[in-house]
């Protein structure tokens, strides 16, 4: 019996990426720096999880003309863009992905848990939830568990693991919904299932670790996974 779903949000919930993009590429102009990220270089970038880490592998690979940012002007500059991202979604330029709110109203209706594992951070979440249901993040999400929250982001287990915690269950009662090969090797490694809808910037991932794979969560597979537990109304 199922009795949670944990969800990741960035590209899970929504396709959260493109306005990430945007965020960063606004917020490295206003600093005056000649970085830009294209959306291909994007998806490349998204195989390190984390603003902050992705910044830094970014400018690893750049030459010695260009300013070398320090951990704490990193960390700044990743407030400035977390800002911003907050701003575009407040101008409500985003939806949910086809099937999310129909699955979480329904999973509620059904008295199952509803938890967050993501690598993102906290302020980031509650702008999702905000513009897309015009609520709290903790009015539709019992536990969250955020990036910021622990010592080694995804694909480590940590974020699952304080999912779990939170929720007071095993992994055998979870079922994790991801998008990204990251995502689905940090919750292996905390022996959750996982089902995975790819996203577009992660659609190229080898996600062959997913216990099920769907194009997105109208799949009716999700409703056998569930079986009677999962109420129509």
């Amino acid at each position: 019996m199922i009795r949670a779903l944990i969800f990741d949000v960035d590209g899970t919930l929504a396709e959260t990426e493109e306005a990430h993009r945007q965020a960063f590429n606004v917020t490295f102009k206003q600093a005056g720096l000649d970085w830009h990220w294209s959306k291909e270089l994007y998806r490349d970038l998204l195989k390190v999880t984390g603003g902050k880490e992705r910044m830094n592998a970014y400018q690893a690979g750049l030459t010695q003309a260009h300013p070398f940012l320090n951990e704490a002007q990193i960390a700044d500059l990743h407030q400035q863009k977390t800002r911003r991202y907050g701003q575009i979604l407040a101008e409500g330029h985003l939806s949910l992905r086809p099937g999310v709110e129909t699955l979480i109203n329904r999973a509620r209706n059904s008295n199952i848990r509803l938890a967050i594992a993501t690598t993102t951070n906290i302020p980031n979440v509650d702008a999702l939830i905000q513009c897309c249901w015009n609520l709290p993040a903790h009015e539709v999400f019992e536990v969250i568990a955020a990036g910021d929250e622990v010592d080694t982001k995804k694909p480590a287990p940590d974020v699952y693991l304080l999912a779990l915690e939170r929720l007071g269950l095993g992994p055998q009662d979870c079922i994790a919904i991801e998008d990204s090969r990251n995502g689905v090797l940090s919750a292996k490694a905390a022996k959750i299932p996982v089902l995975t809808a790819p996203s577009w910037y992660t659609s190229g991932d080898d996600v062959s670790k997913s216990d099920w794979l769907v194009e997105d969560l109208t799949d009716p597979l999700i409703a056998q996974l569930l079986g009677t537990q999962l109420v129509t109304a």
